[in-house]
């Protein structure tokens, strides 16, 4: 299990690692799974990428006057 302190980089070079060890071994199921994986965590820092700023500001701050969010 990863850390909270674990970058996404070092998620996906792990999940990678794994996912070629199971590769080599031959377990195609279980490697097409950690592929899969491998995938989704490219897709999660892709994401995290096109945030702004101030999104990651409100993110660090979500107690913020600016960063409030009202329903009306």
């Amino acid at each position: 299990m990863m850390t909270t302190n674990t970058t996404i980089q070092e998620r996906i070079d792990e999940a990678i690692k794994e996912a070629r060890r199971l590769s080599a071994e031959g377990k195609t199921t279980q490697a097409a799974e950690a592929w899969d994986e491998v995938e989704e965590l490219f897709a999660e820092a892709s994401h995290k990428k096109q945030s702004t700023n101030f999104q990651q500001y409100c993110q660090d701050n979500p107690e913020a006057q600016e960063c409030r969010i009202y329903d009306v």
